[in-house]
């Protein structure tokens, strides 16, 4: 290896096993069968062949199933049961060597652990590389010690001659120069004085020897959750937060997983409801209506959903709400008049916003809460700051009166109609342009909360899902709601947005698996078009509709059951459990 202190060259060794267990048959199939690295006591296993693979389908190494089930009993803390099952198999965890390697780094003996570590069996480079980590350690806890000269010399004659790393070196080197430890602790990602230096080490050197050298970490613990994820994530209607999974037998859902019972029926508006959202945390749930009000209901614990206090200011219909990233701000917008600015808690207009000879159609909150973007009727986007200041303003970029915008968390990407039948994404740093083109009349669209999916309604009858990452690609057609003259409103929804959902102008709700495009409810129950759901993102069993019957049903489980509530509160009636 050369140039560092008292580490001999790697020593003579069998790949992958143990030299110390003496001379063996020239039976490869018995050497393959003698322990991994062989413990003290080893034995062969008395099976051969296809014997050594186990599982119903042959595919399960058994001498690595056995240490694996061996690590995560001392790691769950039965030493007396590990140590049983080593000697009974003849399987040991690790060699007699790994074992003082780990323990060394452990106890923060690094010139130790370093000697050890030659005797592993380990390739040069491994070597090399997991050599670096350990004295970039003993370094940094050098310094730590305040024993500045013993790290400037651990530096200068044990770590530059690895020629490793040049530039985690130049980043040590600079921490010499560092006086106070809270500068060294911004120069290196590490933690210091909390005891967690040897283990974090320990994770390090993990990733660098082999996994049959070392056995890793929680390794059973990863393969089953594995399992278990892949179990949910094929479960097709797979829509809940819980996520511990039964290890006893394979998990399946059913269609009771999703919302497809009126729990409550909202009665606040007098016209025709044209928006809902609910809040990012799912406690409140906004409503705008062709009345030019705004109501704010509140998601009780119990799934009960209540008014809270009715927005009034505007005059004309109000085309669309939006919550701020903290939720303690509601933005409005009036069609084609005026944006408002409201509290949350007291339900007080703050500010009116508008742009003179001009009016608003949509408006979005930046990521970081300090201003919102708009669309205005000479087809241009507005960026203001809550002071109602215009700090930005793009034009010709959108060609058509369109209600819907998305701007993406960084704040850079604006999503915005351009002409009938495309959708502009824009870059405002780059200029770069982006565009979905339809063959039919785009309606609405949403942007999915990972921002890589758009769902785009259009005229024909069909809904598109699009992924958005680098060009632009049709996924996914959904077909069966009715469309031919209002603006109706699709939104993702359930567990990892998994499902879609849509209002339709034949009274009723739609829900299609999201990846296959299946049709798999229909919603029955209100008594005029249906132009807007929205899902909570909170609680993946409640969905929210909007309808030209003036009212809002909130959809639940089945097996969900409210009390049943007929309460006055302001002249609106809430009615629960369907009632009509």
């Amino acid at each position: 290896m050369g140039g560092v202190d008292g580490i001999e060259p790697p020593s003579k060794r069998v790949k992958g096993y143990s030299v110390e267990l003496g001379s063996l048959s020239n039976n490869s199939s018995l050497q393959a069968l003698i322990l991994p690295l062989g413990g003290p006591m080893a034995r062969p296993l008395l099976t051969q062949g296809k014997e050594d693979m186990i599982g119903s389908k042959g595919v399960i190494k058994r001498v690595e199933f056995i240490r694996i089930i061996i690590k995560t009993l001392y790691s769950l803390g039965y030493e007396k049961s590990g140590k049983a099952l080593e000697d009974e198999s003849g399987l040991y965890l690790h060699s007699s060597h790994v074992s003082l390697f780990r323990k060394h780094v452990l106890d923060g003996n690094w010139d130790e652990g370093l000697a050890t570590l030659q005797k592993i069996g380990l390739d040069d480079h491994i070597l090399n590389s997991a050599a670096f980590l350990i004295l970039e350690h003993k370094f940094l806890d050098l310094l730590e010690k305040d024993r500045v000269m013993d790290a400037l010399n651990t530096l200068r004659r044990e770590i530059a001659p690895l020629n490793t790393n040049k530039k985690r070196l130049h980043e040590l080197s600079c921490c010499i120069i560092l006086s106070s430890q809270q500068g060294l602790r911004g120069s290196v990602s590490l933690s210091f004085g909390t005891g967690k230096l040897p283990s974090k080490l320990l994770d390090e050197l993990h990733k660098l020897i082999p996994p049959a050298v070392m056995v890793p970490e929680r390794r059973l613990e990863t393969l089953v959750e594995q399992a278990l994820s892949f179990q949910r994530e094929s479960c097709f209607f797979h829509n809940s937060l819980d996520n511990a999974l039964s290890l006893f037998t394979d998990h399946q859902c059913g269609k009771d997983q999703l919302p497809s019972k009126t729990l409550q029926i909202l009665q606040g508006h007098d016209d025709e409801i044209w928006f809902l959202q609910f809040s990012n945390d799912g406690k409140y749930l906004a409503s705008s209506s062709n009345d030019g009000s705004v109501i704010i209901w509140e998601v009780h614990e119990d799934g009960e959903v209540l008014l809270k206090c009715t927005l009034k200011g505007h005059q004309k219909p109000v085309v669309m709400v939006a919550w701020s990233p903290d939720d303690r701000y509601l933005l409005s917008c009036g069609i084609e008049e005026v944006a408002r600015f409201w509290d949350v808690n007291s339900g007080e207009c703050l500010r009116v916003f508008e742009k003179n000879g001009l009016g608003l159609l949509s408006c979005v909150w930046s990521p970081d809460g300090k201003y919102f973007f708009s669309g205005l009727t000479d087809g241009s986007i507005s960026l203001c700051d809550l002071e109602g200041n215009e700090v930005e303003n793009w034009k010709g970029h959108r060609t058509t009166k369109s209600l819907d915008m998305a701007v993406a968390k960084n704040g850079k990407q604006i999503i915005s109609m351009c002409g009938e039948t495309a959708i502009l994404m824009l870059d405002t740093e780059s200029k770069f342009e982006k565009l979905i083109e339809e063959d039919q009349t785009i309606i609405s669209f949403s942007l999915s909360r990972d921002e890589k999916f758009l769902l785009v309604n259009l005229l024909n009858e069909e809904i598109h899902l699009w992924s958005i990452v680098d060009v632009p690609k049709l996924l996914t057609r959904y077909k069966g709601h009715k469309h031919s003259r209002f603006v109706i409103r699709s939104c993702f929804g359930g567990f990892g947005q998994g499902f879609i959902a849509s209002g339709s102008e034949n009274s009723q709700v739609y829900i299609w698996h999201r990846k296959t495009g299946e049709l798999i409810q229909e919603l029955p129950g209100h008594s005029g078009a249906v132009n807007c759901v929205s899902w909570n993102p909170a609680n993946p069993h409640m969905l929210a509709s909007g309808s030209d019957d003036h009212t809002i049903r909130i959809w639940g489980l089945n097996s969900v059951n409210l009390k049943r509530k007929d309460s006055l509160s302001n002249g609106f009636i809430i009615h629960c459990n369907g009632t009509k």
